[in-house]
């Protein structure tokens, strides 16, 4: 697949995976519609741009999730056409199961998967109509196995993987893609806005993200995952073999990630 000449849609674009990508597409001759709550923030990233008049800026909520039909609508409008969707926006969480409050675990199946969900619901017929079309979607490790103090992400992760996979088969017809980039720990602000038991955000870093992959030197391997069409691709550093040993063992897997002491 190649990424010339393509619209290609980010949410969560205003920081973390989303920012370092869209500044990395500026390397493309494409045309960038970026996404986030924050419009002053999405400008900041469009100026960062090789080529700003190439970047349409689309604020929006994926909690909102009935707003998406609305969203796509002027997304379509931004330069005619969406050839891909990146759904990369998204909330972490940082708590024990005993510990957290029901309304946590639905802020984070509201934004992680229903947001997600609605929006790809919303551009799909376009991307039908168009016997043509591509979803990126930034999944986690996490949806392949579990991890402690995640139940939550790792529930919405999960979900993800069922939903698409369904999509790939369903719309194979139609020339639509999937690919599931699922990374370890990257080095961004995802720790520190996690979501605590009590539904406030953690602030702190932690040092397994800390000590992750460059937010650029992912986005390099994500894309190159893109353009082969990978169904699934498994970014990160040692944390990334799990999902071959979750394949051959769920109890090692569990008693790997006992041992690791991830926090």
């Amino acid at each position: 697949m190649t990424l010339n000449n393509k619209v290609i849609w980010i949410t969560g674009a205003s920081s973390g995976i989303g920012k370092s990508l869209a500044i990395e597409l500026s390397n493309y001759p494409c045309q960038l519609i970026l996404s986030a709550r924050r419009k002053e923030v999405l400008e900041e990233v469009k100026k960062q741009y090789k080529h700003p008049e190439n970047v349409a800026v689309l604020p929006f909520d994926l909690a909102d999730y009935k707003a998406m039909p609305q969203i796509a609508n002027e997304a379509v409008k931004c330069f005619g056409v969406v050839d891909m969707l990146i759904n990369n926006g998204g909330i972490s969480q940082r708590s024990p199961i005993i510990e957290t409050a029901i309304e946590v675990d639905k802020k984070l199946i509201d934004i992680d998967y229903l947001g997600t969900v609605a929006l790809t619901k919303a551009i799909l017929p376009h991307f039908v109509s168009n016997q043509s079309g591509c979803f990126v979607v930034v999944s986690s490790l996490m949806g392949k196995f579990s991890s402690p103090l995640r139940s939550a992400y790792c529930a919405a992760k999960h979900a993800l993987h069922g939903f698409f996979d369904a999509l790939r088969l369903e719309h194979h017809k139609d020339n639509i893609k999937v690919t599931l980039i699922c990374p370890g720990f990257v080095n961004t602000n995802v720790a520190r806005n996690a979501l605590t038991a009590d539904g406030s955000q953690q602030i702190i870093q932690d040092k397994m993200t800390e000590n992750g992959l460059n937010p650029d030197i992912f986005v390099k391997k994500m894309i190159k995952a893109i353009k082969k069409e990978k169904f699934e691709a498994y970014i990160g550093k040692f944390e990334a073999f799990g999902v071959y040993v979750q394949r051959l063992s769920p109890r090692l897997i569990h008693w790997l990630v006992l041992r690791s002491k991830v926090k």
